[in-house]
């Protein structure tokens, strides 16, 4: 495996041909077959090449990884499919993996351990990551479990092969068989080329399936055969693919109830369960709150003012972080995530306030107090979302006619608890009309569970969808 660090700017194109920008010597490259557009943002075009170009992208926040035919309806900009960090490219059956500069393997910096329990899952996580075995891990919702998975991959002899991350929760039972075991050409109307599966693009690493516990039955039968036969069969296919990948499981389920009730197969669980780590929840780990709360805070700040020199600097005075601290946090790190998230936007480059963390259940009494809220991008404040189309954005980019809402002239935690659930309410009518009403994977694409969804399409009066 080779490195080549890209120029800052300008288009570089991958082929076969010696005289290409990057150069491929493998057989299944055209030699002139596909360009990368530096930007930003960066983009990969398909020059008409014999055998395809394919992105491995990581889907929308979710743990779920897609394969997109670059130039097939894909969400593109004149035929062209935006890049990340982390995103692979096959050229053919060649692939090219987009790293940082820093590289893939050095640790996350928002890992945060602070906590007794959870520095023994850490120091386990890590004697088991030199091993083949499978690892099973177990905690609530928004616990950590994904981060913990990478932080195995990147502790393992794998951590130089791809780590791919799958949310069998998020995708449907066809499109899901589809993604892990791919198809040959003529395998169905549309198959106009044999298209590998997600599992064979994890050749030699790690892969990852969060929320195992909401796999279908058919599925777990092809998942067990992968595992004992460690082969892929494709759809329409006749020879079987060998694979060489460890597999990391999550769920908040209880798995060996679900075995017990005939929900999952008791010998998936056994394959599995090679070793079982638990994660314990936020509540249970107060230490790490005000660690937390303060990273969330600057990688805010800098998404939302990134040619200020203060934007690192975020205070958290000791009111905000006293009322952090005595929160019960039933979304755990994604619910703090998303409250402080939310706060550095309404509070607008001023110290954040109780006011701004809008946590009291006592405000609104029809508000489910055991739920997290929905998840707040930066790109997605309130104030932006209800600013009309030609309203005039200032250099922070606060719509003039919000400014005074988001500073808190004049503005009271009520107002701005109505502007957030107005926002909410919008994002869940969306995602269940991208879900086709399926409530499951809506909930999966807003980040919360599917009874936060349900409380919370009864809370705002939404015509009920069918049951998922």
């Amino acid at each position: 495996m080779s490195t080549r660090q890209l120029p800052g700017s300008g288009s570089v194109v991958l082929g076969r041909d010696e005289d290409a920008g990057l150069c491929v010597p493998d057989s299944s490259v055209s030699r002139r077959h596909a360009v990368l557009h530096l930007g930003p943002p960066l983009r990969i075009e398909d020059l008409g090449s014999s055998n395809g170009t394919r992105v491995r992208t990581r889907h929308s926040s979710a743990a779920t990884e897609r394969l997109i035919d670059v130039g097939k309806g894909a969400p593109a900009r004149d035929g062209a499919v935006e890049l990340s960090p982390g995103d692979v490219i096959y050229l053919g059956a060649a692939r090219v993996i987009l790293r940082r500069k820093d590289g893939e393997r050095g640790a996350r910096k928002d890992v945060i351990v602070k906590d007794d329990a959870m520095r023994a899952v850490y120091e386990l996580a890590e004697r088991v990551a030199k091993g083949p075995i499978n690892i099973l891990l177990l905690g609530e919702t928004g616990a950590g479990k994904e981060v913990l998975a990478e932080s195995i991959h990147r502790a393992s002899p794998r951590a130089g092969r791809p780590l791919l991350r799958l949310s069998c929760v998020a995708l449907s039972e066809s499109l899901l068989e589809s993604e892990l075991f791919g198809h040959e050409r003529g395998a169905f109307t549309g198959a106009v080329r044999a298209k590998p599966g997600l599992l064979e693009t994890a050749e030699g690493g790690t892969v990852f399936l969060d929320e195992i516990g909401e796999l279908p039955p058919s599925i777990q039968a092809k998942l067990l055969r992968v595992i004992e036969e460690r082969k892929v069969m494709r759809v329409g296919g006749l020879t079987p693919t060998k694979i060489d990948v460890r597999f990391i499981s999550a769920t908040h389920r209880n798995l060996e109830a679900e075995v017990s009730r005939g929900a999952f197969r008791q010998d998936l669980y056994f394959r599995l369960n090679g070793v079982t780590l638990t994660i314990p929840p936020l509540r249970e780990r107060p230490g790490e709150v005000a660690a937390l709360a303060q990273l969330f805070a600057e990688r805010t700040a800098k998404e939302l003012f990134p040619s200020e020199a203060s934007a690192a600097a975020v205070p958290l005075p000791p009111a905000a972080l006293a009322a952090l601290q005595r929160h019960s946090w039933p979304g755990n790190i994604r619910e703090l995530r998303n409250v402080v998230e939310r706060a550095v936007i309404l509070a607008n480059g001023a110290p954040i306030g109780p006011e701004h963390l809008l946590l009291s259940p006592l405000a609104d009494p029809t508000r489910p107090s055991h739920e997290p809220s929905l998840p707040v991008h930066p790109s997605q404040a309130p104030a932006l979302a209800a600013a009309p189309p030609n309203a005039n954005v200032n250099a922070k980019g606060v719509p003039d006619g919000a400014k005074g809402a988001l500073d808190g002239a004049g503005a009271s935690p009520t107002r701005l608890r109505d502007t957030m659930e107005a926002h909410e309410r919008e994002r869940i009518v969306q995602a269940l009309e991208q879900c086709m009403g399926n409530q499951t994977r809506a909930a999966a694409l807003l980040g919360i569970s599917r009874r936060t969804l349900v409380e919370r399409i009864r809370v705002y009066g939404l015509p009920r969808p069918r049951k998922a």
